[in-house]
């Protein structure tokens, strides 16, 4: 197709788009629905071949377009004999935590050859999100993006360039084996999991791994046109760094909330965490094509943990249009990666990017972080090693077994659905309201010897409960049992404001002084840093029962999680809804 033709078609495709668009007046917004089948497509990775889950057979899934206001409807078969749920990740679903999706916190897994519809609203929301499963350890394959198209114009359009076109970047990891066998050997023994063998963009490894020359993501973009990075970190163990050769990215949103633009040479992004950036094409391309005009785009781990990990890097390329014909491949020699990329102990680079981030905090997008707080909880996050039991085998670390913790509490999944049993006030179940709102025992927490302490936990199924309307504050303290590490927490039904963060152990006395009450950044997933701790606030407006977990899966496995109640309000508009009739059954 010539290039004047593409420009029609896409042209022609914005246009029909923008014709779609909710306008602000209208009374009534538009239903989107969607379908979804879970079912198994024969992959071929790394010269390797194997059934992976997917949804409508693409890895990664269909992208989710959708505008604010708008209502929504996801019909999910499941055509596998696996149970399977999808979260719709970062969504706030107000008052609709029946169509949240994990298992067993908000509803029962969809059964084999069962359907699911998942209802909700979207409101007050835009930008970049995305939607992974939400049972086991099935999101390694089964993720998509989720775009919320804005009703108003892009805030800055006056002060930055015009988006030529969005381009979305999703990172993953790949398993040459089944990820279900990595994961039951993980939770049988007691031991760290397997690393994957590869990181992926848009579900490619690129050309640095074996067999993988021809499974690799080339982007071809205009010279001097800027675009817009939608960039998803849906890989399940790995913090990771991502930059482009010769190209600055400017930061205008997170988690689907506008930003303070600020310019960087790369950027740290944690698993859940979704971060849209503008690239503008605009090195220059000489007239007798001397250098090709083609970039090496590299993802690489943040690496905080002394657990084994998969150390590799992904590259895919950025290739700008020319008259000049290419290779369906780059030429070898621009594979070098690009000298912007961090190293992979970079926490120097990791903290600077964190605290450049700022809300907008603009009349129209204004930041409604609570100055005061009714409620203050200190949770100490961090991992565990348990005595082995009698007669069995442990294979972690002097024979013993990981778990993980959230103020020593390792949280322990029901074999039914936790909403449903707050919705019709079910009592002897084995679920209390008495999560420890600070750690049993005061001690230094990132001083304390890794390896020589009892670190031992308590199992069960405890919940933080507040009324309606709680201005809350959470302080998130790392600990150093076995090793002080990154802990990406991910926060279900609400956004938060990440109002301070530091190194050490958090004082409550000097600490509070410093917090940004102002523009704090505002985010569904915020990266506890290694060997430290931060404080978000949120107001507690969204009635249901919601989790509150690690976004590493093997943390999330272990137990570093907990179940986080809002009790319903006095007025209709603040109670949960009812669940829908085909809510599926445990």
């Amino acid at each position: 197709m010539k290039m004047e033709g593409i420009l029609f078609y896409q042209l022609l495709l914005a246009a029909l788009f923008s014709l779609s668009m909710p306008t602000l007046c209208s009374s009534s917004s538009n239903t989107k629905h969607f379908n979804f089948n879970v079912e198994w497509k024969s992959v071929t990775r790394l010269c390797h071949t194997k059934p992976v889950l997917t949804v409508n057979g693409k890895f990664p899934g269909p992208t989710i377009a959708v505008h604010e206001g708008d209502d929504v409807e996801i019909t999910v078969t499941n055509s596998v004999a696996r149970n399977t749920t999808i979260h719709w990740h970062g969504v706030r679903q107000v008052r609709t935590g029946w169509a949240d999706g994990p298992a067993y916190i908000t509803q029962c897994p969809i059964g084999a050859g069962n359907t699911y519809t998942y209802k909700f609203t979207v409101l007050d929301q835009r930008g970049t999100l995305w939607w992974h499963a939400h049972f086991s350890w099935q999101r390694a394959s089964v993720y998509g993006a989720f775009i919320i198209h804005p009703t108003s114009p892009f805030p800055f359009h006056f002060s930055l360039p015009s988006i030529h076109a969005d381009i979305p970047l999703i990172f993953g990891e790949w398993w040459n084996r089944d990820i279900e066998v990595v994961e039951r050997e993980m939770n049988l023994y007691g031991g760290g999991p397997n690393s994957s063998d590869a990181y992926t963009i848009n579900g490619l490894p690129g050309p640095l791994y074996p067999c993988s020359t021809k499974d690799t993501f080339i982007q071809t973009v205009e010279p001097g046109k800027t675009y817009l990075l939608r960039i998803i970190n849906a890989a399940l163990n790995d913090e990771l760094f991502f930059a482009v050769a010769n190209h600055s990215l400017t930061v205008v949103e997170i988690d689907a909330v506008y930003t303070k633009p600020f310019t960087t040479t790369a950027i740290m992004i944690t698993p859940g965490q979704t971060t849209n950036v503008l690239l503008t094409a605009d090195q220059i391309i000489p007239q007798d094509h001397s250098t090709e005009g083609v970039f090496v785009m590299a993802a690489r781990p943040y690496l905080t943990s002394v657990f084994p990990f998969n150390n590799s890097t992904t590259i895919a390329f950025l290739k700008y249009q020319t008259n000049k014909p290419y290779p369906t491949m780059p030429p070898h020699n621009n594979y070098t990666l690009p000298i912007n990329l961090p190293a992979m102990e970079d926490t120097s680079f990791a903290t600077q990017f964190s605290n450049s981030l700022r809300s907008l905090a603009s009349q129209d997008y204004p930041c409604r972080v609570p100055t005061k707080i009714d409620k203050r909880v200190f949770i100490t996050i961090g991992l565990n090693l348990q005595d082995c039991p009698q007669n069995q085998t442990c294979q972690g670390f002097r024979g013993k077994r990981f778990y993980a913790s959230m103020n020593n509490q390792s949280f322990v999944r029901p074999s039914f659905s936790i909403l449903e049993s707050h919705y019709r006030k079910l009592k002897n179940n084995g679920i209390s309201s008495d999560f420890p709102e600070k750690p049993p025992h005061a001690f230094n927490y990132t001083g304390v010897n890794p390896v020589t302490e009892n670190m031992n936990t308590v199992f069960g199924t405890k919940l933080l409960q507040v009324p309606f309307g709680t201005r809350l504050e959470i302080v998130l303290q790392d600990t150093n049992f076995l090793n002080p590490e990154n802990h990406p927490i991910h926060v279900h039904g609400h956004n938060f404001f990440i109002v301070g963060r530091g190194f050490g152990n958090f004082d409550a006395e000097k600490d509070p002084v410093e917090y940004n009450v102002v523009d704090p950044p505002e985010r569904n997933t915020v990266g506890v840093p290694v060997g430290g701790w931060a404080a978000i606030r949120l107001i507690a407006d969204n009635p249901g029962v919601w989790f509150v977990h690690c976004h590493l899966e093997e943390h999330t496995s272990w137990g570093l999680a907990m179940g986080f109640v809002v009790k319903s309000g006095k007025e209709p508009s603040q109670c949960l809804l009812p669940p829908p009739s085909d809510l599926p059954p445990c």
